[in-house]
């Protein structure tokens, strides 16, 4: 049952922790699971917060059960589906949302298909990336405006996708706020190579940098001995290429490891999903679902049995896991609370962390946690080709934001022409008509874009004159 009784109850001794998105599968249970792994941290409050009160009846039962399983006796959970209220006196707050649930995902993956768009995830970049952005960064804007009037002191943890465009957003709208970008990618690609190197990953020093999803590993070494040609023979062993395959080329040609799955990075450039015979040789996915095949993330977004897991987990039918996870967040409260240092990857502005990219784009490096605050370390430069796919990317993301910032549908338009994928994929004609057509079908969640965009006259539709006006060059034409 949802109850709100902490107007007098909320402890200023205890760590007063928000999570925005709560109704969640698993992720609010799998948070709150792992900061009450540190002892330190046994008494924290969780303020569940949603804007489903079936889900958060249920993720406030969760939590409850993983409170009392775990013996966590002075720690306490209260549910809401007023932000507001939640947000008076948090010292955090975790923003992990979904706007437009399985059915906008599917429109923004079906239609760019009939434009020959052939995506697997579409969180990151892409139309599904863009459009994504455009329905949840007016959603988050509204969070972010409640944090600097009700709690601006909070440090903030977004686990939101697109990462990058949501925390470009998120930064210009409020630049002082104490903010990080999470995801899993770097712990998950530095846990697999570990594993294929049969080294404990506890004794290899990495260094890894980028933009999310799109980070690279410059270094990984173990005892002094450097690793990465040893990965270079790896990329090009077939029980490794073909179930990750993507990374493999990128690896072998590139020469560096990148994060995330080859799903999501089969998507980012021009090379692997230009026609079904590139699909099929880059994207196999028969044995390994993330190596790309189409459509793939709404297999991983619909979920109608939700309510059956949800309940199970509940009522105490399936076991909840009380282990701590790899996920950034619990260990940032803990070392904000304690002291105790840290060290994560998180997604902030540029301020010259990576030399050569832009200091007004969102970028993934380490950074250092502890009293002092999150306080990302410098990278340096990146060799230059891997910079040079980055960039392919933050243009597209810039161009996104400030079509939610500006309202103007032209910039939408922009960002799909500047997409990798869709610009490898389509003409501009074919691009605009594509936007129009996600535009119309994303109207119950999109309210930012002020208009209809422009349609565009097809002239190679009219006859072609006998009489044309010829191009003169004068350096040639004397």
């Amino acid at each position: 049952m949802l109850r709100w009784k902490y107007k007098n109850a909320r402890r200023s001794d205890m760590a007063n922790i928000v999570i925005i998105g709560a109704g969640s599968l698993v992720f609010s249970s799998r948070l709150t699971a792992d900061v009450l792994t540190y002892p330190a941290m046994a008494d924290s409050q969780f303020f569940l917060v949603d804007i489903d009160s079936e889900r958060l009846e249920y993720a406030e039962q969760i939590a409850e059960r993983i409170i009392i399983e775990g013996k966590y006796r002075t720690a306490v959970v209260k549910a809401t589906m007023n932000r507001r209220e939640a947000l008076e006196g948090a010292d955090y707050v975790i923003i992990s949302i979904l706007v437009g649930g399985y059915e906008a995902i599917k429109k923004e993956i079906d239609i760019p298909m009939k434009y020959g768009i052939d995506q697997c995830i579409g969180d990151t970049l892409t139309p599904g990336g863009i459009m994504r952005c455009l329905r949840t960064l007016p959603v988050i804007t509204e969070i972010i405006q409640d944090i600097v009037e009700i709690c601006p002191k909070a440090h903030v943890l977004n686990y939101t996708n697109p990462m990058g465009m949501l925390s470009l957003g998120i930064q210009d709208l409020a630049p002082e706020l104490s903010y990080i970008g999470l995801c899993h990618s770097v712990q998950g690609t530095s846990e697999e190579w570990a594993r294929r190197l049969e080294i404990p990953l506890d004794e290899i020093n990495f260094k890894c940098a980028g933009i999310n999803h799109q980070a690279w590993f410059t270094k990984f070494e173990h005892k002094g001995k450097d690793l990465l040609p040893d990965i270079r023979n790896l990329a090009v062993k077939p029980e490794i290429w073909y179930g990750d395959t993507a990374r493999m080329e990128y690896v072998k040609h590139f020469g560096y490891p990148v994060t995330e799955s080859s799903g999501h990075v089969s998507e980012y450039n021009w090379w692997f999903r230009k026609n079904k015979e590139t699909v099929n040789r880059y994207c196999r996915n028969k044995s390994a679902e993330w190596n790309g095949g189409s459509g793939f993330i709404k297999k991983l977004y619909e979920r109608p049995d939700w309510k059956k897991q949800m309940r199970k987990m509940a009522e105490w039918e399936e076991p909840v896991d009380l282990e701590r996870s790899h996920e950034y967040g619990s260990s940032i409260i803990n070392a904000l609370e304690t002291g105790v240092p840290v060290i994560v990857y998180g997604n902030l502005m540029n301020r010259g962390y990576i030399e050569n990219l832009p200091e007004d784009a969102i970028v993934e490096v380490p950074c250092l946690v502890d009293r002092n605050g999150i306080q990302p370390i410098g990278a340096g430069t990146l060799p230059s080709h891997l910079a040079v796919l980055n960039r392919a990317q933050l243009g597209v993301q810039d161009l996104a934001v400030r079509a939610v910032q500006t309202g103007d549908s032209e910039y939408v338009f922009q960002a799909m022409a500047m997409d990798p994928l869709t610009a490898m994929s389509c003409t501009l004609d074919e691009i605009r008509s594509m936007t129009r057509e996600l535009l119309e079908a994303h109207k119950p969640w999109i309210n930012c874009i002020k208009g209809e965009l422009a349609d565009k006259p097809l002239v190679y539709m009219e006859p072609e004159p006998e009489q044309l006006e010829a191009h003169k060059d004068p350096a040639t034409d004397k």
